[in-house]
């Protein structure tokens, strides 16, 4: 007779498991057993085999669904300061490149971030982590990329990784020093050459000694590193044993995701611009597309992502915040399940995918979260819904009853 440490019954499962050939790979009237923070059984709750019903915490769900908990795979979570001046300025009809040189733009985050201590930005951090908990997030990828020195970048990363020792959240780091040019460097004739050697010789050693990553991305772009500064930074991440992600093709076709693949990056994020040789590449690789509609909403971009070309060639399709202070500052995962449905056309099925199963992937965890399956971490939630669609159809009311992580009842209120 199995031994639980508990079981929740009268469900319905949006399993998300790839073996089940049901739409969200669903399992109605349905139950989870849960040993050790690991899933020990799922099914139907008639099938359920013998257990010690006196001696099993036993939960009732009155047939609301479970899916597994939310992953936000893309963030930049730990910054200080505000840009909504910028914003309003910007409504108001002041230019971008007005706006940079009275010292706005990323500047003034990197700023605002060099000058905050480690307190204030993990009091910040831990704010923002808490409001995607509360909507069923239980593992967040956060980047740094607003300190562009190594002390502002191994800050940022040192609070990151205090977050996820002291949040029920599990907290991926990636290192983005090479997420623009710093002021230091900007007028220099070969500042973005020699900016990249820093990073190389001096930032990735010590993040990389200190265990402070668990990957490094680069933003590959027109206005910020090109295909061989790319390719030099990746480079040196594997050296390090890190894994490798891209920031491409979200203002031009710079040819950064096939690059990506060829290294063997886990995700090309953004990829407005990407072409179906780039979409052929990273489907041969086994690379992840992360599409960001809160940038794409907020920016008012008009490019969509090659979403049929995605489909037509089995990319794995990942969901994800973005959550930023200057082209996305939307805190919310449930939010962007509706963006992606309503202004990228995915189905709700995919955009669940996209932060589940996909997410899991695309950090490189899926062997351990993402979908309900026996062995698995138990991560998931309950939710107030008569099926998984309404997660992605309406938003506002959040519909996140209970968080189970890794075993354990989360309160709601932490």
């Amino acid at each position: 007779m199995p031994q639980w440490d508990q079981l929740w019954i009268d469900v319905n499962i949006a399993t998300m498991n790839a073996d089940n050939e049901q739409p969200y790979g669903a399992i109605h009237q349905a139950a989870i057993a849960v040993k050790d923070g690991k899933i020990a059984w799922v099914g139907k709750q008639d099938e359920l085999p013998e257990f010690d019903a006196l001696d099993t915490p036993i939960y009732k769900g009155h047939g609301k669904w479970i899916t597994p908990s939310l992953i936000d795979a893309h963030t930049h979570l730990v910054f200080a300061g505000s840009r909504a001046n910028e914003f309003e300025q910007r409504l108001n009809g002041v230019s971008y490149e007005e706006i940079a040189r009275q010292g706005g733009g990323i500047i003034s985050t990197v700023n605002a971030t060099r000058q905050a201590s480690e307190a204030e930005l993990f009091e910040l951090g831990r704010k923002r982590l808490n409001a995607l908990a509360k909507e069923g997030v239980t593992t967040v990828e956060i980047k740094s990329g607003y300190g562009l020195d190594l002390d502002t970048e191994t800050k940022m990363l040192k609070v990151a990784r205090e977050l996820g020792k002291h949040h029920h959240v599990d907290v991926q780091t990636t290192f983005l020093g090479a997420h623009a040019i710093p002021p230091e460097y900007k007028n220099k004739e070969n500042g973005a050459d020699e900016y990249v050697d820093y990073i190389i010789n001096d930032m990735l050693p010590q993040v990389a000694k200190q265990e402070l990553a668990d990957a490094v991305d680069v933003f590959c772009e027109s206005i910020a590193f090109n295909l061989e500064q790319t390719e030099k930074v990746l480079t040196a991440a594997k050296q390090h044993g890190l894994k490798i992600k891209l920031h491409s093709e979200q203002l031009t076709n710079q040819g950064g995701s096939e690059l990506a693949a060829k290294l063997g990056a886990l995700s090309v994020d953004h990829i407005e611009y990407l072409d179906e040789s780039g979409v052929k590449a990273i489907a041969e690789s086994g690379t992840c597309a992360t599409v960001l509609p809160g940038a794409f909403y907020f920016l008012r971009e008009t490019q969509l992502p090659p979403i049929e070309l995605l489909r037509k060639h089995n990319v794995p399709m990942v969901v994800a915040s973005d959550f930023n202070p200057g082209s996305s500052p939307l805190c919310s995962t449930l939010l962007m399940l509706n963006m992606a449905c309503t202004l990228f056309k995915l189905t709700p099925e995919e955009a669940l995918k996209g932060t589940t199963t996909n997410a899991a992937k695309a950090l490189g965890i899926d062997d351990k979260v993402g979908s309900i399956e026996v062995g698995k971490q138990a991560d998931f939630c309950l939710w107030d819904i008569q099926s998984p669609a309404e997660l992605s159809y309406s938003y506002g009311v959040n519909p996140c009853l209970q968080v189970v992580k890794a075993g354990q009842l989360i309160s709601m209120n932490s």
